[in-house]
């Protein structure tokens, strides 16, 4: 029994210990609690008003600088920005009607170029041909065309927005560049080809017309190639077919027959002779005749 009560006596005094224990924990939680309750209110508070000084402050200086800004740009001269010319176009002029008239591009075509879809191309039924790889692209058209063709394949991709379409999303994904030519021309050629015959036939008859020209140019030059050979012969026949006969009539004099000269015309010559001294040292004619020669043959070599 004794025992009995001493252990209910310390289980007892246990409890109260306990229970003591509990409410001061308690106790001291509370307070802990209120004391970080406190705490974290000062804290906040003070978070709060350190965050307003520095906004006030941020503001303050914000517009310090504005003011400054605003003096210094009334103060400085703002310098004036030349005007930038425009930049030229890179893209080519767009063809004239007359250009496209004559290239084939009408409202027909358009109009049934609308009408088609991208599979009337895609399906059509063409069979792929060797490609020809030393065949080169200018204008981003296969040169493989005809010169008729190239040109009218450029203009419509330009004017003809559904064709530029239509070739971006199929070449060279779903076929060469030179089938889908192929298949475009097949299928707008009842409203293509009579402009390309009459672009061939005006080639065709001015190349006859410069080839005409050409001939009557060198029927021209050669007519006057001929005369000029003519005239160079009849003057080289006017002139002395002797040169070393002409030579001798000129130093010798003409020694024709007496005929050509009137009668009676000796007597001026005859008193000429009379008028000089017989010891005036004169020479024979035969002299004379032997001077004369020697001179025409000095003559004869000094000649080219």
């Amino acid at each position: 029994m004794d025992l009995w009560e001493r252990a209910r006596a310390f289980a007892g005094e246990a409890a109260k210990r306990s229970q003591e224990l509990s409410a001061e924990a308690a106790k001291r939680s509370s307070a802990l609690v209120s004391e970080t309750a406190k705490k974290s209110k000062e804290i906040f508070s003070e978070t709060a008003t350190k965050s307003l000084e520095i906004a006030a402050e941020a503001t303050k200086q914000a517009d310090l600088l504005a003011g400054q800004i605003k003096r210094l740009s009334t103060d400085l001269p703002v310098p004036s920005i030349p005007a930038i010319p425009p930049i030229p176009s890179a893209v080519a002029p767009e063809a004239d009607a007359a250009e496209l008239e004559r290239y084939g591009i009408t409202e027909d075509l358009r109009e049934f170029v609308k009408g088609m879809t991208i599979s009337t191309l895609r399906d059509f039924p063409l069979q792929d041909e060797p490609e020809m790889s030393d065949v080169p692209t200018v204008s981003n058209v296969r040169q493989d065309l005809n010169e008729w063709q190239a040109r009218h394949a450029a203009l419509v991709l330009s004017a003809v927005k559904e064709i530029s379409k239509f070739r971006y999303e199929l070449c060279p994904r779903y076929m060469k560049e030179r089938k889908f030519w192929q298949i475009y021309f097949l299928l707008v050629s009842n409203y293509t080809a009579l402009y390309e015959n009459k672009y061939f036939e005006e080639l065709k008859v001015k190349a006859e017309e410069k080839k005409d020209a050409k001939k009557e140019i060198s029927e021209i030059s050669q007519a006057s190639t001929a005369e000029q050979k003519d005239m160079k012969a009849q003057s080289k026949t006017s002139t002395s077919t002797n040169p070393e006969h002409d030579l001798d009539v000129f130093l010798l004099g003409d020694l024709g027959s007496d005929d050509e000269g009137p009668d009676g015309d000796d007597g001026g010559l005859d008193d000429d002779f009379d008028k000089i001294d017989g010891t005036s040292g004169l020479e024979s004619d035969d002299d004379e005749k032997e001077k004369a020669a020697g001179k025409a043959e000095s003559a004869k070599e000094s000649l080219p």
